[in-house]
């Protein structure tokens, strides 16, 4: 398994479009698609005619006629309010396929310190990075650290089609394999021409090679040193408040211009460590993190609403990740 994950990490060209798409591809891709699904009825439906629904696919792919369906709509609290939207099981095997040939291309070309939706990544190297970071910024706790804490509203509704299109088009040489990727961008249609549906695995992936383009603009324009970005949140670390007021200026006239994307307005703050940053649900101060109050709040609600040894335990899982000794004693 690691050694597959460090041969996708070395590849720097996208497959040709036959080795993509070709039926070994689409199988794969099924197979990796219906993992934790096979009793889905629509998983079930899908696979009783397996081969010949793969079979289709493929044909209208090689042919050129591959059209992306509609979506079923429904909400969920994850916590706040979330619209998804399901593409049909035909689609969802060709979202897998698509990721499957996009993915080590352009994971390549991000920077070490994104961490959303990536291989070796994820939310907890987040948090021991955010410390890391804190740690040499303040020279091991002798200098006072200023962090920038920002967050991109509604990031996935925000997306410019056109503008995520222009991108892609600068690395997808091939005119065939860049149309189905354009089917798939297009499949979710809005009066205005932004968003992408969440729920898709290929919107994980476009956001961030969307949001890579802030992050160079950042690290290369700006010459950030301390930097991490997790999809639609980021933080910055420095000695010198004043350089993250004028830095904070400088992202908000790259977002407008080059992205179409703007700050949430309620969430965009420069605190000391000491006095306690908010990053991916934890507080965090100069020496330990707590968990936010939001979260503590949710958390011993649906504990009491599911008692459930798997779900204590997945909340247990959690807390080791912070100063949560009370926490632990209550529902350990």
């Amino acid at each position: 398994m690691h050694e597959k994950k460090y041969i996708l990490k070395l590849m720097k060209t996208i497959p040709e479009f036959e080795k993509i798409f070709s039926f070994e591809s689409i199988f794969d891709g099924w197979l990796e698609f219906q993992k934790g699904k096979r009793k889905k009825l629509d998983v079930l439906e899908f696979k009783n005619n397996l081969i010949s629904n793969l079979a289709e696919l493929h044909g209208d792919l090689r042919r050129g006629e591959y059209k992306h369906g509609g979506y079923r709509h429904f909400k969920i609290s994850d916590p706040k309010p979330r619209n998804i939207h399901k593409a049909s099981v035909r689609d969802r095997v060709l979202h897998h396929v698509l990721y499957k040939a996009l993915y080590p291309y352009f994971n390549n070309l991000f920077i070490q310190d994104s961490y959303s939706c990536r291989i070796d990544k994820g939310t907890h190297r987040a948090l021991n990075r955010f410390n890391q970071l804190a740690r040499k910024e303040s020279l091991g706790g002798k200098q006072t650290v200023w962090i920038l804490k920002c967050d991109i509203r509604k990031c996935f509704a925000s997306i410019d089609h056109e503008i995520l299109k222009s991108i892609l088009k600068k690395h997808v040489k091939c005119d065939r394999t860049l149309k189905v990727i354009l089917e798939v961008i297009d499949s979710f249609e809005t009066s205005s021409g932004k968003g992408i549906p969440l729920g898709n695995l290929t919107s994980q992936l476009l956001v961030n090679i969307y949001m890579n383009e802030l992050d160079q603009f950042v690290k290369r324009k700006l010459k950030v040193e301390r930097y991490i970005r997790y999809t639609d949140d980021f933080v910055i670390f420095h000695q010198d408040k004043n350089h993250l007021n004028q830095i904070v200026r400088y992202i908000v006239l790259f977002l407008d211009n080059e992205l179409r994307l703007t700050l949430h307005p309620n969430k965009v703050h420069i605190k000391t460590l000491s006095s306690g940053v908010d990053f991916l649900g934890w507080t965090h101060f100069s020496h330990h993190r707590v968990l936010r109050t939001t979260t503590k709040r949710r958390m011993l609600k649906n504990l009491a609403d599911n008692l459930s040894v798997e779900t204590r335990v997945s909340y247990l899982g959690m807390l080791k990740w912070g100063n949560t000794q009370k926490l632990w004693k209550m529902i350990g």
